[in-house]
């Protein structure tokens, strides 16, 4: 197996090289159709990124386990040449759109995946809000360790996905070309991602292609400016509650749900659902009394 580099962490200077000079621009030429900046809320995401990074290397230990248990057992090998490398990457973007889709209509995933969307901003900070608790994803990614896809191939793969990712959270890029927002997520797109009014929710869950999305029926162009953050904003930069706000709240409705069918709604239903309101009781019938009897 080569020894393939973290993407990653080779990208963390450009990363902050550019955030800093979107920031700049904004202070040199500001929108007034834009975001922009806001020094708490990118102090949050970048905390948060810095905050993933130790989580995320934790959570790696079992997922690594396991991967490594399934490529032992599976009879099949992908070897990794200059040809194999793109089939994979495909491959994972076919994968990462539905995990995508996934933390977005169950809860309990949701709850992980909330962070990224819990800036009421859109630049390129908001792409370093990550969650801490990643460990929800990996059941999404077995079919290609299942297939022979070495597990260091497929972490390659992953880290070139959101390496891209980083560029498609600005709001100073208004559309690519006709043929580039065809085929690929662009800023455009991922603005809708991020909208939080009614016709933009759970649309473009692309990593690197946007076919996917016009494939599955989850394409939204961008028609209207976007307003950013959740249905519901929870109005902190403390980076703990951020990271944990959706579990908190998880927790309170399950305590209180009055049966273990609106738990399981409550964890594994979408992030918005309710439990149907019970019957009103029926009227009760009275009955006039005959003429000639007395009255109850």
């Amino acid at each position: 197996m080569p020894n393939l580099p973290d993407v990653v962490l080779w990208s963390i200077p450009a990363f902050v090289l550019l955030t800093v000079l979107e920031a700049v621009s904004y202070r040199i030429h500001p929108d007034e159709d834009a975001e922009g900046y806001d020094a708490r809320d990118a102090a949050t995401s970048i905390g948060m990124g810095l905050g993933s990074l130790f989580f995320d290397f934790l959570w790696k230990i079992p997922i690594v386990l396991i991967y490594d248990a399934v490529y032992s057992l599976t009879p099949l090998r992908v070897p990794v040449l200059w040809w194999t490398v793109p089939l994979m990457l495909l491959g994972q973007d076919f994968f990462y759109y539905w995990n995508h889709r996934g933390h977005h209509v169950i809860r309990i995933l949701w709850a992980c995946h909330v962070v990224h969307h819990s800036s009421r901003k859109f630049n390129l900070s908001t792409a370093l809000r990550q969650p801490w608790t990643s460990l929800t994803g990996w059941p999404f990614y077995l079919p290609l360790i299942v297939l022979g896809v070495h597990p260091a191939a497929l972490a390659f793969c992953s880290s070139v996905s959101l390496v891209y990712q980083f560029w498609i959270h600005t709001e100073r890029i208004d559309r690519m070309p006709r043929w580039f927002e065809a085929v690929f997520n662009t800023p455009s797109h991922h603005r809708v991602h991020h909208a939080s009014q009614g016709g933009y929710l759970d649309r473009n869950f692309g990593g690197i292609l946007i076919v996917w999305d016009r494939l599955f029926g989850s394409f939204v162009p961008e028609t209207e400016r976007p307003v950013y953050g959740l249905t519901k904003n929870i109005g902190t930069y403390n980076p703990l509650r951020v990271a944990t706000h959706e579990y908190a709240a998880i927790a309170r409705d399950v305590r209180a749900a009055r049966s273990w069918r609106e738990r399981a709604g409550r964890m594994f239903r979408g992030p918005g659902w309710e439990p149907a309101p019970a019957p009103a009781p029926a009227p009760a019938v009275t009955t006039a009394p005959a003429v000639g009897e007395p009255a109850a």
